[in-house]
């Protein structure tokens, strides 16, 4: 499980909340207008004790019943029209920022799709999955309430104050006394809050993936009656993340009791002062009361100061978290068209490869020159491999040549499935070459490569979608049911037709509706049913009873005639669908042949497969 929390110390809010601006940009005007719209409501509100000092000096004072209720009709004139101009701007605010809001949701799925495999080795799940929807929901809740009422209690704040010092200069000193203690405990408390808040979120991506993975591994937690020992995982990162939540709510309630409390001191004294100035004749009773209803009309933008700093600090963390991804170089982020960055933002045009080569024609690779799959010196290191540790591929050099199927044998953790994940370039080559019929992989398009190369892993990943929707992703768009029965038949996955709505059917998250062995037979039949031109094959039987396993074995014979192939192979069985075979041993090919030849000649070889046929007793 991966945390990425980082120091927020020498981070700026107003630095790091400035990055939305390029998703803002597009619905800026509703956002202006609702502003504005927000700016003038509250200081309508302000109107109201002008509005009192007039009734009390004049109506009231005189004794003018009719003056009364005319001051009574602007009273209620001013508060209906307060909550209209009021709802206008909730109005106003909602569709644009929904719109933000999805944008940057889609942004960041597109930006997860296109990240090397090696990125997603380093994240936890749960990571991601907070960016997606906590962060994004605090994102929209700022930008629909903390970035407006910052601006407009900041506005109404400022003309309050002048409307005070109008009325009295000196109870207008007394009312800004405690400005300065404020605005300190808010530096302050800004600081403290960013980390806090920071440590809140990771903790929630945390306790995200101790879901998610206690969801999936359901059957294993039952399996080893390990649900106590989850539970009591999980409490403890409830009980972390109950401990960083109160951990604010003290901070924010120590700077709320600030807030309230010094400036409730200065109305307070003004009311005192005002009181002996009016009974000295000194000041009208409607100034008092002008004054003293201005600095009540003014409580709500100052105690709203708190919080609205902690939901900006929120948003400032949200934002950081959400382009620490979106930051993340993708692959071929030179060949990109500007996918997944933010709207109005300029992509890079055509699709020229990161080492600045333009992409190759898909005729000009079919005809180049060493036709096949060629591994040339190939180096590989993990990106987060310790400094300094031997690599895993040291020196690769095989070719498996245009039309041929080569097996790919080594003992556990030789580096088998990471050699084939090279070929579509799941991970980059740390040095060396790869070649398809004579071109290095590195100059052809990503998307190009893989319409060539199909894979199969052997743990098949399967989604929440219908049988023939998983096995035609591996197919060109247009493709349909007789590329589908076609591949069902070869992976000899017939089963699909006797599932209740055929191959229609949804197998359900994972797939784990289905048994190991009938996964697996899909995962053959979505790597065939493009009729690739490469096929590489991760132990794709090894879930398979013998029988099925003979008949699969039978009508793959007919698709590697057709195709270059290279095949990781556990069993015998395995090897002999191969017309070569390679041993991989200390991170080099150790030897190439026939299944016959390396049994009589390679020691280490004829080792591994007599263990594995005692293996398969």
């Amino acid at each position: 499980m991966m945390s990425t929390t980082r120091t927020t110390a020498d981070r700026s809010a107003v630095r790091t909340l400035l990055r939305l601006w390029p998703y803002v940009r597009p619905v800026r005007a509703r956002l202006f207008t609702a502003a504005a719209v927000a700016v003038v409501a509250s200081c309508t509100g302000l109107v109201i004790p002008l509005v009192l000092k007039w009734l009390v000096d004049g109506p009231v004072a005189g004794h003018d019943p009719a003056g009364v209720w005319l001051g009574a009709l602007y009273l209620l004139l001013l508060g209906i029209a307060e909550a209209v101009l009021f709802g206008i701007r909730r109005w106003l605010v909602a569709r644009p920022l929904s719109r933000v809001e999805a944008e940057m949701r889609a942004g960041l799925y597109r930006r997860l799709q296109r990240l090397p495999v090696a990125f997603h080795d380093r994240w936890a799940s749960g990571q991601l999955l907070s960016r997606g929807t906590t962060d994004l929901m605090l994102l929209r809740m700022f930008l629909a309430f903390p970035l407006t009422f910052l601006l407009v209690n900041g506005v109404t704040i400022l003309v309050g104050v002048i409307i005070m010092l109008v009325q009295d200069w000196m109870l207008g000193l007394v009312i800004l006394g405690p400005a300065v203690p404020v605005m300190w405990t808010c530096a302050v408390f800004e600081r403290r809050y960013a980390r806090v808040a920071r440590r809140a979120q990771d903790q929630v991506g945390d306790l995200t993936t101790v879901v998610e993975e206690s969801v999936l591994g359901i059957r294993v937690v039952k399996g080893f009656g390990r649900h106590r020992s989850q539970a009591r995982a999980f409490r403890e990162l409830a009980g972390r993340l109950r401990g960083t939540e109160l951990r604010k709510a003290r901070l924010l309630a120590t700077i709320w009791g600030v807030i309230v409390a010094l400036p409730e001191l200065a109305i307070g004294a003004a009311l005192v002062l005002g009181a002996v100035r009016v009974a000295d004749g000194e000041l009208t009773a409607g100034t008092l009361v002008a004054f003293l209803s201005t600095a009540l009309a003014l409580r709500w933008p100052v105690d709203s100061i708190g919080f609205l700093l902690a939901m900006t600090q929120e948003a400032a963390t949200a934002t950081e978290r959400y382009f620490e991804v979106m930051d993340e170089a993708p692959e071929d982020a030179a060949e990109g068209s500007g996918e997944g960055t933010a709207p109005g933002a300029v992509g890079v045009s055509g699709a020229a490869t990161a080492s600045g080569s333009l992409p190759v024609p898909r005729a000009e690779v079919r005809a180049g020159a060493g036709a096949g799959i060629r591994f040339e010196g190939v180096r590989f290191r993990y990106p987060d491999a310790p400094p300094g540790s031997p690599p895993l591929l040291d020196g690769v050099d095989l070719h498996i040549r245009a039309g041929e199927s080569m097996a790919l044998v080594g003992a556990t953790g030789s580096g088998k499935t990471t050699l084939t994940a090279l070929v579509p370039r799941l991970y980059e080559v740390t040095s060396g070459r790869i070649t398809l019929n004579g071109v290095d992989i590195a100059e052809i398009p990503r998307e190009e490569l893989r319409s060539r190369v199909a894979v199969a892993f052997e743990e098949p990943t399967l989604f929440s979608a219908s049988v023939g929707e998983n096995v035609l992703m591996g197919a060109p768009d247009g493709a349909g049911k007789p590329e589908l029965d076609r591949a069902l038949a070869i992976a000899r996955a017939d089963f699909a037709h006797a599932l209740p709505q055929g191959t229609d059917t949804r197998v359900g998250e994972q797939g784990l509706s289905l048994s190991g062995g009938q996964r697996q037979r899909l995962a053959l039949a979505r790597a065939v049913v493009g009729r690739p031109e490469f096929l590489v094959l991760d132990d794709p039987l090894s879930a398979l009873d013998v029988h099925t396993e003979a008949a699969v074995e039978a009508a793959l014979r007919q698709v590697l005639a057709d195709t270059t192939a290279l095949i990781v192979a556990h069993r015998p069985s395995t090897v002999l669908l191969a017309d070569r075979v390679a041993l991989l041993s200390g991170g080099r090919i150790a030897a190439v042949g026939t299944h016959r030849q390396l049994l009589r000649d390679n020691a280490e070889y004829a080792h591994l497969m007599s263990g594995r046929r005692e293996e398969s007793r």
